[in-house]
């Protein structure tokens, strides 16, 4: 695994949605500890899962971060747990499921939260480098639809399956590529309180990180106030990410008038040092 990829990290001001510091409040709230940047240029993964690459968070500091939504019912419940404790998250949108649902992206947006896309329709196992691509772009396409702006250049790949190709090509369109330090498994149909046990043990066993959890899930609105609650009283502090750098024009343009960006080939041709350097920081794909 990676070790020692270096990471710039500021602490900013700024949110993904335009959010400003306001006070929170609730005196007893959890509350965002501080915000921290990542920029594809210097982070272009994070996640000790599947890169061995931990954000620079100081022990006992998790990031909350939500797959799969927007949905209606769950995605706003879950936005208001996270006001009443005073907290912002990363959320990575389906891009259906924000066309289908604008209203909740933008609740979502207005919130203060950082936005990452997720792909458009939630596959990419088994799909040919240009599938891949067009469910990206489109993904990226249907997100910014629904906000009225671009989302922030984060990716998350669905169930974590990743390729090799794939990650070069939002490396190259300047995506930070996300995977996880602990995942919840809310999304199995497992005990709910050995599902919270088992989440907050795993954070205490690596001393925080980046969480999974999917916000189109019903219990996983349910069960955050009791999660929030056991990371309060266990110490843990809540860190706010947000994007230090911008999507490629490329991709962008792409996006907007629903065609493919160029080919990675094309744009590795421009950088061999930045392809060199972007492929030692790989580990073999699962």
């Amino acid at each position: 695994m990676v070790r020692g990829v270096l990471i710039v990290c500021a602490v900013l001001a700024f949110g993904c949605a335009d959010a400003r510091a306001s006070s929170c409040r609730n005196p007893n709230a959890l509350g965002v500890s501080r915000v921290i940047s990542v920029d594809a240029r210097t982070t272009p993964v994070v996640g000790v899962q599947d890169y061995g690459v931990r954000l620079p968070l100081a022990p006992g500091e998790v990031v909350l971060t939500f797959d799969d939504g927007p949905n209606p019912a769950s995605t706003s419940s879950i936005l208001r747990t996270l006001a009443d404790e005073c907290l912002h998250a990363t959320f990575f949108m389906v891009g259906r499921q924000a066309r289908a649902h604008p209203e909740t992206a933008r609740q979502v947006l207005a919130a203060g939260h950082t936005i990452g896309t997720h792909t458009q329709n939630h596959p990419l196992r088994r799909l040919p480098l240009n599938g891949e691509v067009r469910e990206i772009e489109t993904g990226i396409a249907s997100v910014s639809a629904a906000l009225g702006r671009q989302p922030a250049p984060f990716f998350r790949f669905p169930g974590l399956y990743r390729t090799r190709e794939a990650e070069q090509y939002l490396h190259q369109h300047g995506i930070v590529v996300w995977s996880v330090d602990v995942d919840s498994y809310d999304w199995k149909h497992n005990d709910t309180t050995a599902m919270l046990n088992s989440a907050v043990a795993r954070l205490q066993a690596r001393h925080g990180g980046i969480l999974l959890m999917h916000d189109i899930k019903p219990r996983t609105a349910r069960v955050l106030p009791k999660l929030i609650a056991m990371l309060k009283a266990r110490g843990f502090h809540i860190v706010h990410v947000v994007p230090g750098g911008h999507m490629h024009p490329d991709l962008v343009a792409a996006a907007q008038r629903g065609t493919p960006a160029r080919a990675p080939s094309a744009l590795q041709k421009r950088s061999l040092f930045a392809r060199n350097s972007f492929e030692s920081l790989f580990v073999s794909r699962r």
